[in-house]
């Protein structure tokens, strides 16, 4: 009994930390979840890590309050890297529609709680479905469970205010947009050739009345390059998720000081 007693702080730690992640990360982030299911999911998946790392029973309360707001704020740190780099699509999207015309109507995010432009909510369905497919949501529970081994929930020392850390986060947030412009760059760049043949044609006929044609067609030309360029688009998604599971090792070894 006195060692059940001696292993529930550790325990409190692991759960902390892995909560703090689920109620960040993309995917399991999602409001469409049931709170109760996502903490459910963290309490077994906590019990399980709790039997995989070596911990030692911490009873100092003073030392113990740190740590907690220490565990929290790396689970949140590791998830919200990841939901920022996973932003790329939802910023192509936006990008896409602000091209075609889509700017004006916008739909429910769910997973964000905010309006999203119709082709940044569609990719963002699509992606999830992908990542699922893949079981890449099975790397994200490794991730944070492999932080456990380089960064210990007795560990005092943390290094969110290193210089690296900061260099590494301002390259995610460079990776993100270049990833994002990449993604919509064919549609991008197909209707603003389509504006300039529109131009001249209204040049040529004067008649021609441009808001009518010229909204329909936009339309039409970008859903078909959409589709036609789906496919590559989800190679755009795994590398998004390549740079996600890079980005959140490189952040666990910063903040362990290896």
């Amino acid at each position: 009994m006195d060692t059940l007693y001696q292993s529930i702080p550790a325990f409190l730690l692991i759960f902390v930390r892995i909560t703090s992640f689920m109620v960040s990360v993309p995917i399991f982030s999602n409001r469409s979840i049931p709170t109760s299911h996502k903490v459910g999911f963290s309490f077994f998946t906590s019990y399980i890590v709790f039997f995989l790392v070596d911990q030692q029973p911490l009873l100092n309360i003073d030392n113990y309050i740190f740590l907690l707001m220490k565990e929290a704020m790396i689970g949140l740190a590791l998830g919200l890297i990841a939901f920022i780099i996973m932003s790329a699509i939802q910023i192509a999207g936006g990008l896409i529609d602000f091209q075609v015309g889509f700017s004006i109507a916008s739909i429910y995010d769910p997973q964000t709680g905010m309006q999203n432009p119709i082709t940044a909510q569609f990719l963002n369905v699509v992606t999830i479905l992908f990542l699922l497919s893949v079981n890449a949501h099975h790397l994200l529970i490794q991730g944070i469970i492999n932080s456990f081994k380089i960064i210990p929930v007795d560990s005092i020392g943390i290094g969110f205010g290193h210089k690296e850390i900061m260099l590494e986060i301002v390259k995610i947030f460079s990776s993100m947009f270049v990833i994002a412009f990449q993604m919509a760059l064919p549609i991008i760049t197909s209707l603003f050739l389509v504006d300039i043949a529109l131009g001249i044609l209204t040049r040529i006929v004067p008649q021609l009345n441009i808001f009518v044609v010229g909204m329909p067609l936009k339309i039409i030309i970008a859903f078909a390059i959409l589709i036609i360029g789906l496919p590559t688009m989800m190679v755009s998604v795994q590398h998004i998720f390549e740079l996600v599971v890079q980005s959140t090792n490189s952040l666990i070894r910063l903040i362990g000081g290896i």
